[in-house]
């Protein structure tokens, strides 16, 4: 039995709203007949049949999930949908997981007292991400609004069109390559220090006292993490220097923070696009979907360009590029067009959510000062320069993956902040979770935010950024588990085949950052209010991310 709103219940609807029409808007343009009173009783009962069917008995006596207790504070209509738009997104979520009794699944009401499901246990998420994962799929309406932004892309793609991008995708982003790439984040990441470093000398604070030798000065941290991680993304899946870090008025960067600015006008225009067809969306007077249609088709155009120009550099040259757009494009297996929607996707997913990380993660260093000297510590003793750890260091990948509260640090920031928080998944036909029937159309939620901070799987101080829980207190090594039974209590980059296809690239991208940044400078948080994340898509800070910067010498 299917959660959709059936298709004569959307005919009563409209029934309803020409009544109402008749009788209220316009009595005296539709004819006050015998036959339209006619109507109009049929029709308001139907609807009230209809109504109570769906509010008073088919929840409670016909819902394949009636055995699930709902959780209280449900709205008329509503039910608990005022979920979806409050942020930071994924907060109502943890509170549901850590209040409500459950048995690997939250039922909750969804819009006209539909049910939705929250999944919160190892049997449920392996059930939906990985061992029936061809069985749920993103809403049409998400894919349909996220298309414009991200392509045809990886993320968007389902079925069988997923299984031919993930296989001839897989090999730029395997483990040999990846480590290849070190020297690259490094690099940048000492060119961001550098960029920094003149903005702090540029507009210093008075100096605390007469021994100081270094200016501070308070810096906005969100702006020049988007730009380091577009200049990162630019070289390794273009292949060409896009110098977003020296280019104050770069095009990329401004149309990307032109769409991902996380405000919350921008919050309500993305959550009405997973509930309304996109077309009805565009109809609306709404000054968004003008700038939407502008910043997406300039992106596009971008795109085009680099492909043409990366195919003319190719042309009869033999290369050992190992650049995504090289290995796309040598290899045959996509089209013009399909390339430009992946370059969309990478160049959007893959510096967006590693600027997210890296803009909480000095948040998080300025809020513990003990565990930034720790980590400054262990960078400065196995690295003596960042000025020597250059493009031909082979060894800088090893190094940084050796160090164990550097990667305890980056491992402790994406759980708490995890740069998609929520993603909705659409049972695709009737399916299962474990023993549990799931209609088509059922609506389901997994909360990345939710599960990384889950009290249950994480202990009492799930919420508390806290390194130490990713090194074994006997070895001293980096545990890779956070002390955790299970790997699905990590969701920061989901499990199966849609998992994230770039998680090694950002773990690496993070790790050169933090260590190259946190090496560099001390920090302390600038503001008397804390950031709130309010992205529309991801965790971004509202009114970004301002942080006290201070030169440390000896490095």
């Amino acid at each position: 039995m299917s959660t959709d709103i059936p298709t004569p219940l959307k005919l009563a609807i409209l029934s309803a709203s020409f009544c109402v029409a008749n009788i209220i808007i316009f009595p005296q343009v539709f004819p006050s007949t015998p036959l339209t009173k006619l109507f109009l009783i049929f029709t308001s009962i139907n609807f009230g049949v209809w109504g109570f069917w769906k509010v008073a008995i088919f929840p409670y006596w016909f819902s394949p999930f009636r055995h699930y207790s709902r959780p209280k504070g449900a709205l008329p209509l509503l039910g608990h949908g005022q979920i979806v738009f409050q942020r930071p997104s994924g907060d109502s979520f943890l509170r549901l997981m850590n209040e409500v009794p459950n048995e690997g699944m939250i039922r909750f009401a969804g819009f006209f007292n539909v049910d939705w499901l929250l999944l919160t246990d190892q049997r449920s998420l392996s059930e939906v991400l990985v061992h029936k994962s061809y069985d749920y799929e993103k809403p049409k309406q998400l894919r349909s609004f996220l298309r414009m932004i991200l392509g045809d892309g990886l993320i968007l793609v389902e079925g069988d069109e997923h299984k031919f991008q993930r296989k001839h995708l897989s090999p730029a982003f395997s483990f040999r390559n990846i480590k290849e790439l070190y020297p690259i984040f490094w690099s940048k990441a000492v060119e961001l220090t550098r960029g920094v470093a003149a903005e702090v000398h540029a507009n210093p604070e008075p100096l605390k006292n007469e021994k100081e030798a270094n200016p501070r000065s308070v810096v906005e941290i969100n702006h020049w993490a988007n730009k380091v991680t577009m200049d990162i993304i630019g070289v390794a899946a273009l292949g060409r220097e896009l110098n977003a870090l020296t280019n104050s008025d770069d095009e990329l960067i401004k149309n990307y923070e032109e769409i991902l600015e996380p405000t919350a006008e921008k919050a309500v225009y993305f959550t009405m696009n997973l509930f309304f067809p996109r077309r009805f969306i565009a109809m609306l007077p709404w000054a968004l979907n003008a700038t939407l249609e502008k910043t997406t088709g300039n992106l596009r155009a971008i795109c085009h360009e680099l492909v043409r120009e990366k195919k003319s550099t190719l042309k009869g040259e033999h290369t050992d590029s190992k650049d995504i757009l090289s290995l796309l494009l040598v290899s045959n297996n996509f089209a013009d067009d399909m390339i430009v929607d992946q370059l969309l996707t990478f160049l959007a997913a893959g510096h967006e959510t590693t600027s997210s990380a890296f803009t909480w993660a000095t948040y998080l260093l300025a809020e513990h000062p003990e565990i930034q000297t720790k980590l400054r510590e262990e960078i400065r003793a196995n690295i003596p320069s960042p000025f020597t750890a250059t493009a031909d260091n082979a060894e800088l990948g090893n190094v940084l993956e050796s160090l164990p509260y550097l990667n305890a640090v980056c491992n402790e920031v994406t759980r708490l902040y995890p740069p998609v928080p929520t993603t909705i998944r659409i049972a695709v036909s009737d399916t299962t979770i474990g023993t549990q029937f799931v209609p088509k159309g059922t609506r389901i939620y997994i909360s990345p935010w939710a599960i990384n901070r889950s009290s249950a799987l994480w202990g009492a101080n799930a919420a508390e950024f806290c390194p130490e829980r990713w090194i074994d207190p006997e070895t001293g090594r980096a545990n890779n588990t956070g002390g955790v039974s299970s790997n699905y209590s990590i969701m920061t980059f989901l499990h199966g085949p849609r998992s994230c296809i770039g998680e090694r690239f950002a773990k690496a991208e993070l790790k050169a950052l933090i260590a190259v940044f946190c090496g560099t400078f001390s920090m302390e948080w600038a503001d008397t209010e804390r950031p709130i994340p309010a992205g529309a898509i991801t965790a971004k800070p509202h009114n970004g991310m301002r942080i006290r910067l201070q030169k440390q010498d000896g490095w």
